[in-house]
């Protein structure tokens, strides 16, 4: 359940694409928790491991990536449809082999959005560029 109404959120993504092709990319990695509630009303206290939110210039909806377990957190609080919430697996935490941006980069790839530029948030708290 959101707090405000899809249209809303769609705006704000609106704004956000117009800034994002201001600056040529294409897929935006919001990881910051606000900003991301402020994009989708996710709102999880899911930040100590990795998330993000992908806002993709060519769809209508961002994506939502965390983990598995918090993948129902994101699909009662955002105004994303099921489909745009992604969990990934827990073998992804705390593994010296698996890291859950590699998850997300073959959701990139298997989306068909590898070829595409991509810009992230560099003043994020929980992620480091």
């Amino acid at each position: 359940m959101t707090l405000f109404s899809r249209n809303e959120f769609l705006e704000r993504i609106t704004k956000t694409k117009e800034s994002m092709a201001k600056k040529g990319i294409e897929i935006l990695v919001v990881c910051d928790p606000a900003n991301m509630n402020y994009l989708t009303g996710y709102d999880g206290w899911s930040f100590y491991v990795p998330q993000a939110v992908l806002v993709i210039d060519d769809q209508e909806e961002p994506v939502w990536i965390g983990r598995g377990m918090d993948t129902n957190g994101a699909k009662h609080t955002a105004f994303l449809r099921p489909e745009n919430a992604i969990g990934y697996p827990d073998d992804y935490v705390q593994s010296d082999i698996k890291h859950p941006m590699n998850f997300m980069a073959d959701i990139i790839k298997e989306k068909g959005w590898a070829q595409k530029t991509i810009g992230v948030e560099t003043d994020a708290y929980y992620y480091t560029a």
